[in-house]
């Protein structure tokens, strides 16, 4: 029952009200990037949401356009600016997707959403991840966020998707509260350092898969 109709309600429950509030920040929020980085303000991407199907997911921007002599994209943690490496360490860069939670393409809690190009990468036992909506937050926040293995993160998920409740999610949204400002965990993802999930790719090609997780990659 709570899977089925709970958990939507929860999600509107608070949502509504977050939104509201923070709302002026948000605005604030989204006239120092254009400030200090021009536009655009938010960061769009296309994500994986349940069952794969493909969904635009919002961030703060928090890096630059800076490009090398050929015209190529600089790597991640040349474009990311001290301003941006604040808002991803305070995790307010996360802000703009309780909108996708609003549209019903994320729940509060869930697995994140990660790039399109992962999904034919996963086990089978992985891809149970894609059976419930993507969340803003998930079980693996919990355990040092992207100072994990990307199996450790994906097994989490898989136990969430088993384990899912109203007392889990509770136990998920006040422990991500802690983690938040406390800021535990955030060293690589705040510092732009975005390896790859390659998993069965990886094997195929006889390489490690048991990289750490980054941001902008899907964290």
């Amino acid at each position: 029952m709570y899977r089925r109709y709970g958990k939507r309600a929860l999600d509107l429950i608070l949502i509504v009200p977050a939104l509201i509030l923070l709302a002026p920040a948000m605005a604030i929020l989204a006239l120092l990037i254009r400030l200090k980085m021009g536009s655009p303000v938010l960061f769009t991407q296309e994500r994986a949401g349940k069952d794969g199907t493909p969904f635009r997911l919002y961030k703060f921007r928090s890096m630059t356009n800076a490009r090398d002599a050929q015209g190529n994209l600089l790597p991640d943690e040349q474009r990311l600016t001290p301003f941006g490496r604040f808002l991803r360490s305070a995790s307010l860069d996360e802000l703009p997707q309780l909108f996708n939670v609003l549209r019903g393409e994320m729940s509060l809690v869930g697995p994140r959403p990660l790039l399109m190009t992962y999904i034919n990468r996963y086990t089978p036992e992985q891809r149970r991840r894609l059976d419930v909506l993507p969340g803003v937050t998930c079980q693996a926040v919990l355990h040092g966020r992207s100072n994990q293995t990307w199996d450790e993160i994906l097994a989490r998920d898989v136990w969430y998707v088993d384990h899912i409740s109203l007392w889990t999610d509770l136990r998920i949204l006040f422990g991500t509260m802690r983690v938040v400002l406390t800021r535990e965990g955030v060293e690589r993802s705040a510092n732009g350092q975005v390896p790859e999930f390659l998993g069965v790719l990886a094997q195929a090609q006889g390489n490690v898969s048991e990289t750490h997780v980054g941001q902008s990659q899907g964290w």
